[in-house]
């Protein structure tokens, strides 16, 4: 089953239990999703829209943007609004893969500059495409550039 049919069924699983947390996030997600479909719409009759991957970076987008939302709510003393945040977080997450630990990412990156032949600062644009082609969804690519950067200096 692809992600966007899980989606779909979780919407409608959403509807029928009248979860309204749930469903106005999902919502929010069907929304974020068919934003990306007009965006790359060719004007092509066979578009089928955004495919998997895509959806992972979007799910991505909006866990990072909640995160910082939320921060800035407890910051702000609104911890009712980063709660709301950070339930919102939860259901995006059910849709992500499996977060890959500290090791599993060391291992991956060693892994990719193996594979990319990588030996110097200049070969990092490689080696991070190769990770993004391979574990999208699966680590923090923010955390994973400077292991990368200290990895080939």
């Amino acid at each position: 089953m692809g992600l966007r049919s899980k989606i779909t069924q979780a919407l409608k699983t959403a509807m029928k239990e009248k979860d309204a947390i749930r469903l106005s996030t999902v919502r929010l997600i069907n929304a974020a999703i068919k934003d990306r479909d007009i965006a790359m719409r060719s004007g092509g009759e066979d578009d089928v829209g955004v495919g998997d991957d895509e959806i992972l970076v979007i799910l991505g987008k909006m866990v990072k943007q909640r995160q910082e939302s939320a921060r800035a709510y407890e910051e702000g003393g609104r911890l009712e609004l980063a709660e709301k945040e950070i339930d919102e977080i939860k259901v995006i997450g059910t849709f992500l893969p499996r977060q890959l630990d500290d090791d599993e990412t060391a291992a991956a990156v060693e892994k990719a500059i193996e594979k990319t032949g990588a030996s110097s600062i200049r070969d990092m644009g490689r080696v991070m495409g190769d990770l993004k082609g391979r574990y999208t969804g699966q680590m923090d690519f923010s955390k994973v550039g400077p292991l990368v950067k200290g990895r080939l200096s």
